[in-house]
């Protein structure tokens, strides 16, 4: 072989391995599923959204680089580093007794989920854990309140109703069995809500949220 053809050869070889190494991670751009048909929110909702109108009003977010709105869905995407989380909030400190509905569909890493009864940075947290966890969890910060085995696969909507009423909780993952629990002194009487996205120790998340609504509980 010439120094000239091995030249050109290692020269697209070069070519190839710089062109896989810049191009983007397929699967962080993967679509989900189309996302359940939106409801009516029912009369005196509290709060609704489902992303429909293409902006993030009624939202606040703590990082405006993550969460963006793609095909009327939410969607959050964090950096591929450990423990890295985000929040998006909605609501005020007036909510007390009421139920927060939701659709979800995690694409890559564990961690999707919701905080209730948010004032500053405490209230009542859910962790849906896909792949290799396939559990829920509720915790206030990193103190585990309650756990239950529950399979829940990447790739696919999952309807989560959280209902907060007094100072008892009451979680529902599409058809499961319901998770009860007591609501810790620490958490707040009442408050706003969140949606969460977590990389956790897999180092990545990105997770889609869909039809948002919260309604009160007598």
């Amino acid at each position: 072989m010439n120094r000239s053809l091995f030249g050109m050869l290692l020269g697209g070889f070069a070519a190839v391995l710089w062109t896989l190494s810049a191009s983007p991670d397929l699967s962080r751009e993967a679509a989900p599923p189309p996302s359940p048909k939106a409801e009516p929110p029912p009369s005196g909702a509290l709060f609704a959204d489902d992303f429909a109108s293409g902006n993030l009003g009624g939202w606040r977010v703590d990082a405006t680089d993550y969460w963006t709105i793609r095909r009327g869905m939410l969607r959050c995407d964090l950096p591929d580093r450990k423990q890295v989380h985000s929040l998006i909030r909605a609501g005020d400190s007036t909510w007390k007794d009421y139920a927060l509905d939701f659709d979800v569909c995690g694409i890559r890493g564990v961690d999707k989920g919701a905080v209730v009864r948010m004032r500053g940075q405490i209230g009542l947290g859910l962790d849906l854990r896909g792949p290799g966890y396939n559990d829920l969890l509720l915790n206030v910060r990193e103190l585990p309140v309650g756990r239950v085995s529950l399979t829940n696969g990447n790739g696919m909507w999952h309807h989560v109703r959280v209902e907060v009423r007094g100072d008892r909780c009451r979680v529902m993952v599409n058809d499961s069995d319901p998770l009860e629990r007591r609501i810790p002194g620490k958490v707040p009487t009442s408050g706003g809500i969140a949606l969460a996205a977590y990389t956790g120790g897999v180092g990545e998340s990105t997770v889609y949220y869909d039809n948002v609504v919260v309604t009160a509980l007598p």
